[in-house]
């Protein structure tokens, strides 16, 4: 369907300006997560890292007002056309929001820890996981705005090995014998991590479902 739809809809003005919009959340989402990244786990020192954090975020929100005020003053203006592609983007824009704030609540685990997170401790439990939810946004961009399907559902297969990974990395925490205010920051990022992965995913998949069943891949391949 949305290869069907972006191929017919490429080059209309209104969808150029949209997801060259949308491409912005993505990207700015993506400096986001890299940046909080950089400071919890390689130790860069970036006094400016809640300004841009904060400024970025106020960037992405801003983006997914716009289009939907563009997404609705288009349905108004041609109430019969592209409406199937309108409701797609107004999901994914949502998506894309939410890994702002993720973003935002990873960066709040760097004001929660009692000393830096040590690294080998860190690949421990995590084995270098952020490097693949880096490899993800990468992925989840080009499958979305190249309409790539093999893209789309190599996401997926890989989110579902990152997030069950996740849920037994959790169960080892709370066996740990971790420091109660590691286990809570180590706990808090596997959870950020795994939401990030799921809005991904979610982005990326919306190019090989039907709009009924966006946000619910997991599920139409179980029933397959």
């Amino acid at each position: 369907m949305f290869n069907n739809l972006l191929g017919f809809w490429r080059g209309k003005d209104f969808l150029t300006q949209v997801l060259g919009q949308f491409k912005e959340m993505l990207e700015g989402t993506e400096t986001m997560f890299k940046l909080v990244c950089d400071t919890l786990f390689n130790h860069v020192e970036n006094p400016a890292l809640k300004d841009q954090i904060y400024e970025i975020d106020k960037r992405v929100n801003g983006l997914q007002k716009d289009i939907r005020k563009r997404i609705v003053e288009h349905l108004t203006l041609q109430p019969t056309l592209e409406t199937s592609l309108c409701l797609l983007l107004m999901s994914v824009v949502k998506d894309a929001e939410r890994l702002g704030d993720y973003a935002k609540n990873l960066y709040e685990v760097t004001g929660l820890l009692d000393e830096p997170i040590n690294r080998e401790l860190f690949a421990k439990y995590f084995n270098h996981l952020e490097d693949e939810v880096k490899e993800l946004f990468t992925n989840t961009k080009e499958a979305f705005m190249e309409s790539d399907n093999a893209r789309a559902i190599s996401s997926w297969d890989v989110e579902t090995t990152m997030a069950k990974k996740l849920d037994e990395t959790i169960e080892v925490i709370a066996a740990s014998d971790l420091t109660v205010n590691q286990a809570v920051c180590y706990t808090l990022i596997a959870r950020h991590f795994k939401r990030i992965m799921a809005h991904l995913v979610n982005i990326a998949t919306s190019v090989v479902l039907p709009i009924s069943d966006l946000d619910y891949y997991d599920e139409k391949t179980a029933e397959g």
